[in-house]
């Protein structure tokens, strides 16, 4: 039993060591002569990219409401409310309220940028390692993870203000009250507050989402300065290699299964004709 354990924790090192030696193997290529500084700086250039070119545009009239990606629509319990509005000739009584709860979302995102820009300043070099080799949306999570919890803390008070000031919550009270006032039907009275919070939080992450994977493939040459192509072209250059040592390996098997088959095949001809 003492021998198996022994070989057990044998075995177990022998594979953390090659794990470690082949994540080292990847980060050396990926890397190469880049410094640390770079790294830090090309990442941290992505991220302010992502909310310059996206979250600023979120932040302008119509930033949401245009926006079929991050519109943000009814809760469930409201579509109903908003079926039965049409149904009855009050379509636009229903648009008006739609287009206040993006109104303030607009308002609610200009109170992002600060957050985004503290967060940025806090990327370590582990941070900008991880985004580098992670996959498509890394930096993305990595600003969801470090911002939530300041961002809803942020947006609820803004817009709750702002539903107010632009006249939104007057006008789904009196929404709400002409459809509870229908016959047959269940009253509603969410609570938008949070509701829109919520939306306009998954509206801004959508959008630096879709900066990010433009800058990863260059798509409309995002990568716009020598350190955003530095950075992330060493990145192309190992997906590269990785893609073409697997489509090597691929051929190398295909190949030697044709053989086999054909040998295989020969072999069952000659047996046929009994040579």
């Amino acid at each position: 039993m003492r021998r198996i354990l022994i070989s057990a924790c044998l075995l177990a090192g022998v594979l953390g060591t090659n794990y470690t030696v082949h994540a080292q193997s990847k980060l050396g290529n990926v890397l190469g002569n880049l410094s640390q500084d770079q790294i830090g700086k090309g990442l941290k250039e992505a991220l302010d990219k992502g909310i310059q070119e996206q979250v600023s545009q979120l932040a302008k009239p119509d930033g949401f409401f245009k926006n079929e990606m991050v519109k943000i629509m009814l809760p469930e319990e409201l579509q109903k409310v908003d079926k039965t509005l049409r149904s009855m000739g009050m379509g636009s009584v229903a648009d008006q309220g739609l287009q206040l709860l993006n109104r303030a979302a607009e308002d609610a995102v200009k109170e992002a940028t600060p957050i985004f820009v503290q967060a940025i300043k806090e990327l370590t070099f582990n941070d900008a390692k991880n985004i580098l080799l992670g996959g498509q949306s890394s930096a993305t999570t990595y600003l969801k993870e470090k911002t939530s919890k300041q961002l809803a803390g942020k947006f609820a008070p803004v817009i709750e203000e702002s539903l107010s000031q632009v006249g939104a919550t007057k006008v789904w009270e009196g929404i709400f009250t002409k459809y509870n006032s229908l016959p047959l039907v269940s009253p509603v009275d969410p609570n938008l507050t949070n509701y829109v919070t919520e939306k306009t939080m998954d509206g801004v992450f959508t959008m630096i989402a879709v900066e990010e994977n433009k800058i990863r493939g260059n798509e409309d040459n995002s990568r716009s300065t020598t350190l955003l192509k530095d950075v992330f072209g060493k990145q192309d250059n190992t997906a590269n290699t990785s893609s073409n040592s697997t489509s090597t390996k691929k051929n190398t098997k295909d190949n030697t299964k044709k053989t086999e088959t054909s040998t295989e095949k020969k072999k069952s001809i000659l047996d046929l004709f009994g040579k």
